[in-house]
């Protein structure tokens, strides 16, 4: 390991002062946050540094290094980018993200991760969906990064689900805006090898129904279609979706029409899956974030079972 220490020691040289004092206090453990009993409230006030942004986020100690292994193109503006991470100390739970250390980029990227744990623990690999933007690590990754290429990557994030196999079961629903489909995907995926290795093993947590919504302005910006469609396909009795489109201009396809309803995510929609087991997760532009948040508020449900992420 000693390339990926020099790797990791030369990526950090210059944030330290920024962001590693803190590291006595941010140390994320499986007992500093019940996985069902919190709210991530982000502030409303947009910031475009993502190390401002997370100031007072939890982060994991480790530092891991990290080798673009597979790239991508999930829409006309979002790359992806499948990351190899050898350090057997690095973990996260679904719907975090990572601070992301560019060789010779001093901006820091923060990205949520995609994939399932059960990626990362089978094959060593985590996933991100990246939107081009002229932030440096978009720009990078859309126009520099290559196969080989190294990073290194640091896991934060109070947005997650990791029920416990004793936790009593519950139903999720999940509503995404644009980009904000990348840490609800890692949920529904890990929701699903969840449900696999309860059956396959007869034992272990006993996931409720899912359901998703997800907007985006058209059919070619709705990311990882397939996927979605394929754990629907797969669990029709656990999974559902309602894909959203707001401004198509183009015919839907036959496949894609079963799922897809023009125009936004409604209140009365949601509504539908309120119940006393069920926990609402947000993530997407923060005047999505802060109407559904408010509207279940607002239909009684319970601060602790709504959990929403602002990132732009």
């Amino acid at each position: 390991m000693a390339c990926a220490a020099f790797l990791i020691s030369g990526l950090l040289r210059g944030y330290v002062g920024a962001v590693c004092t803190r590291a006595a206090a941010s140390k994320l453990t499986s007992s500093t946050s019940r996985p069902l009993t919190f709210t991530s409230i982000m502030k409303s006030k947009r910031k475009t540094d993502h190390l401002e942004r997370t100031a007072s986020v939890v982060r994991r100690e480790v530092v891991a290094a990290a080798k673009v292994c597979g790239a991508a193109s999930e829409s006309p503006s979002v790359k992806s980018l499948r990351l190899l991470v050898a350090d057997k100390d690095f973990s996260f739970k679904a719907g975090q993200w990572i601070d992301f250390f560019i060789p010779g980029v001093s901006v820091v990227g923060g990205f949520s991760i995609c994939s399932s744990p059960r990626l990362l623990e089978q094959e060593g690999m985590i996933e991100l969906a990246v939107k081009y933007t002229n932030h440096p690590p978009a720009l990078w990754i859309h126009d520099k990064c290559t196969l080989d290429s190294e990073v290194a990557v640091r896991v934060g994030g109070e947005f997650f689900f990791d029920p416990q196999p004793t936790d009593a079961p519950r139903n999720l629903v999940l509503i995404a805006g644009g980009v904000g489909i990348n840490p609800l995907l890692s949920i529904l995926r890990y929701s699903a090898d969840l449900h696999r290795e309860r059956a396959n093993k007869g034992s272990g947590y006993e996931i409720g129904t899912i359901k998703l919504f997800y907007s985006a302005k058209n059919t070619g910006e709705l990311l990882f279609k397939k996927n979605i469609l394929d754990l629907v396909n797969e669990f029709p009795e656990k999974i559902a979706c309602s894909l959203h489109v707001t401004k198509q201009t183009t015919q839907i396809s036959a496949e894609l029409k079963p799922y897809i309803t023009e125009g936004r995510i409604t209140e009365e929609e949601i509504k539908d899956h309120i119940s006393k087991e069920t926990l609402f997760y947000i993530c997407g532009p923060p005047p999505m974030t802060d109407f559904f948040s408010k509207q279940l508020e607002n239909n009684h449900v319970p601060k602790e079972h709504i959990c929403f992420e602002k990132w732009w």
